[in-house]
């Protein structure tokens, strides 16, 4: 297997907006936890076979067609909160997760929370870990506002702690934020993005805020004791964080995610198919609709014709693995028109979108021929274009992302019987 993710579900302090399987004060757990975790993930190595082989070479520089043969192995960690585990924790986890993703060869990421990072010497531990990229949730820069998304930290924290990784050895970090906040305006947002500029993290991730029904954030705003821009400020505010960020020397390579270009050569001969060097593989093999293992409370895996999540409770989660079974709550069959479907809509999130290599490296098909009739209407509407190497959104797509995916979900009239 090349692509494995790790949930960690347990946090200091659920965050207003989170819907997440994440818990709060079960720290008394988490030891039982990491043991049911390795557990469960040496279980699933040894009901998938042996490991992919260590010895992996990965260009730095990755041309078109982008296919899921490009990307490097990845190990993702993430929650909640991974950066709660110790040390030991953490190198326990390690081990077992190297049973089925050898780390030597991989892209292996944990997500932080700036609050919950000790000290330099932790992060310095992380990294002697193997541990080599490193995925800040920052969110805000304006202190009021994460004390309203009920953060534990401060802007200034969470910059000191960027600068506290980049000494401890960590190249590649991300940072995390959120737009279209309570209160917020593009006067503020603005300020963010300068500041953004000035760090030069290698790759951040800016989502609009969705306000999720069932979170202390959707009560907020419902009862009107807060306010969110409208769709259409939040929409100014997408379009400026475009506009800096690539005045600032960042790739927009998919609709959420920047990422600088680092090291020689060029991200790719034609710009818009370009993947940059510092892009994060472990998210694109979701965009590539590749197959991944997950493992931990509520991690969704996906091996195509199935997905399955596992149990969401910590305690149901520990009970079943000491019992001696896999975790799984459910598993979930996928039909042929879901791989197809599935593969287009993750695809086209990327800027580099669709490749004909790629569609039928996944798929085991010609693209035109399976979605030559919807092709052929989103580009006559301007929504996409069409070149030698593949279809992807126009800057329009990209604005109205969701009317193009739903276009492809459905069962294509070529579709092979399942």
């Amino acid at each position: 297997m090349k692509h494995l993710y790790i949930h960690i579900p347990f946090c200091q302090r659920r965050c207003s907006y989170c819907d997440f399987n994440t818990y709060a004060n079960m720290d008394d757990r988490i030891e039982a936890y990491v043991d049911a975790l390795c557990t469960e993930l040496v279980a699933r190595g040894q009901a998938l076979g042996p490991a992919a082989s260590s010895t992996f070479i990965h260009s730095q520089v990755i041309t078109p067609p982008l296919t899921r043969a490009a990307l490097r192995p990845t190990i993702f960690l993430g929650g909640g909160t991974p950066t709660m585990l110790s040390l030991p924790q953490m190198e326990r986890v390690l081990a077992a997760a190297d049973t089925l993703v050898p780390a030597a060869a991989a892209e292996v990421t944990t997500e932080a929370n700036p609050g919950t990072v000790i000290d330099e010497a932790y992060l310095r531990g992380l990294r002697s870990l193997g541990i080599n990229r490193i995925s800040f949730g920052v969110q805000s820069l304006h202190d009021p506002t994460l004390r309203v998304l009920g953060r534990i930290h401060t802007a200034a924290e969470a910059i000191a702690t960027y600068h506290q990784a980049r000494r401890a050895g960590f190249e590649r970090v991300n940072l995390d934020f959120i737009f279209g906040l309570p209160g917020q305006t593009t006067a503020q947002w603005a300020w963010t993005l300068d500041r953004l500029a000035e760090i030069e993290p290698e790759h951040v991730s800016l989502y609009s805020l969705i306000v999720e029904e069932g979170t202390p954030l959707h009560q907020q705003v419902t009862r009107g004791s807060i306010t969110v821009p409208d769709d259409d400020e939040s929409a100014a505010m997408y379009e400026l964080a475009m506009e800096r960020l690539a005045a600032a020397g960042y790739t927009q390579y998919e609709i959420s995610n920047w990422a600088k270009h680092t090291g020689a050569g060029q991200p790719g001969g034609n710009h818009a198919w370009a993947l940059p060097t510092g892009a994060c593989h472990h998210n694109v093999a979701y965009w590539l609709n590749a197959d991944y293992v997950a493992a931990g409370a509520g991690a969704h895996g996906h091996i195509y014709p199935q997905r399955w999540h596992d149990i969401l409770g910590i305690n149901d989660y520990i009970r079943t693995v000491r019992a001696g079974q896999l975790p799984t709550a459910e598993t979930v069959a996928l039909a042929e028109s879901d791989l197809l479907g599935e593969t287009m809509m993750m695809g086209l999130r990327l800027n580099s979108g669709v490749s004909f290599a790629h569609f039928a490296d996944r798929c085991g098909d010609d693209l035109l021929a399976v979605y030559g009739d919807e092709i052929r209407d989103l580009t006559e509407l301007g929504l996409i274009i069409q070149d030698p190497i593949g279809i992807r959104l126009s800057e329009r797509g990209r604005m109205l992302g969701n009317e193009v995916f739903v276009r492809f979900l459905r069962e294509p009239a070529d579709a092979h019987a399942s």
